[in-house]
C-alpha cells in the first residue's frame, strides 16, 4: 500500500467515521489546551497529527519510513515538524512534549514494552496509545490468520495485555476504553457508537490513557 492510498482512505466516508472515532476517544483522555505540544508516535503519512494540529496542538509526527513522512510534509502545513525515529528509542529529550499520541502503531513495533517506556519517558502530562483489539469485530474481520490488508502482521492485545505493558512505569490514572464497535461504518454503526459507553473492551481500537508521575 502507498502512503497515497492509505491516506485516501481516511477522505472516504467509513475511513473519514472512524479517523475521527478513534481521534475524539484520544483527545478526551489527552485533555490538551490549544498550544500544547504533542508527539505522534508511528504518524505514518500524519492524519493523526494533522488532526491534532486542526485543534491547535503544536504537533511533531515521527515513523522510521522516510517516504511516508516525506507525503506527511507534501500534505501539511510548515507549522507541523516530521521526525524520522524508531519508536524503541525516540530522539527526544525527557518530559519535552505535553502529550503522546499512538493510534494503533505499536502493534506494529517490535519490542512494544520498550516503546511503551519511551513513550512514557518523553511525556511530560499524558499519554494516549491505542492498539489492535483482539477481543473485537474487527479482529475477526480482519485480524486472523496473520491478519489481512493494512492490518497484516499486526499484534492484537486484550485489555490485561495492554495494562501489563505499564507495570512497573512512572505513571497514575491508567485508564482503558474502546472504540469502533461495529467497523462497517454504516448508519447503523454510528448510531450504536453514540450510545455504547467506551468502558465496554469490545471495540476494535483499545486506548490506554495515562498520566505521567
Amino acid at each position: 500500500m502507498t502512503p497515497a492510498d492509505y491516506d485516501a482512505w481516511y477522505r472516504t466516508p467509513r475511513g473519514r467515521w472512524i479517523g475521527e472515532t478513534e481521534y475524539a476517544l484520544a483527545a478526551r483522555g489527552l485533555a490538551a489546551q490549544p498550544g500544547d505540544s504533542l508527539l505522534d508516535v508511528g504518524c505514518g503519512t500524519g492524519w493523526f497529527t494533522r488532526r491534532a494540529a486542526a485543534d491547535d496542538l503544536v504537533a511533531t509526527g515521527l515513523d522510521p519510513d522516510p517516504e511516508w513522512l516525506d507525503y506527511a510534509r507534501i500534505c501539511s502545513s510548515p507549522a507541523l515538524s516530521w521526525v524520522e525515529g524508531d519508536a524503541r528509542g525516540l530522539p527526544f529529550a525527557d518530559a519535552c512534549f505535553d502529550h503522546v499520541l499512538s493510534i494503533a502503531a505499536l502493534c506494529f513495533v517490535d519490542d512494544e514494552r520498550r516503546a511503551v517506556a519511551e513513550v512514557v519517558r518523553v511525556t511530560r502530562r499524558r499519554f494516549a496509545l491505542g492498539w489492535l483489539n483482539r477481543t473485537s469485530l474487527l479482529y475477526w474481520q480482519k485480524g486472523r490468520h496473520g491478519g489481512s490488508g493494512a492490518y497484516r502482521s499486526a499484534r492484537w492485545h486484550t485489555a490485561r495485555e495492554v495494562r501489563e505493558m505499564f507495570a512497573g512505569l512512572p505513571v497514575k490514572n491508567l485508564a482503558l476504553r474502546s472504540a469502533v464497535f461495529l467497523p462497517s461504518g454504516s448508519g447503523f454503526a454510528v448510531r450504536l457508537e453514540r450510545g455504547v459507553p467506551g468502558v465496554l473492551p469490545w471495540g476494535g481500537l483499545l486506548l490506554a490513557t495515562g498520566e505521567k508521575t
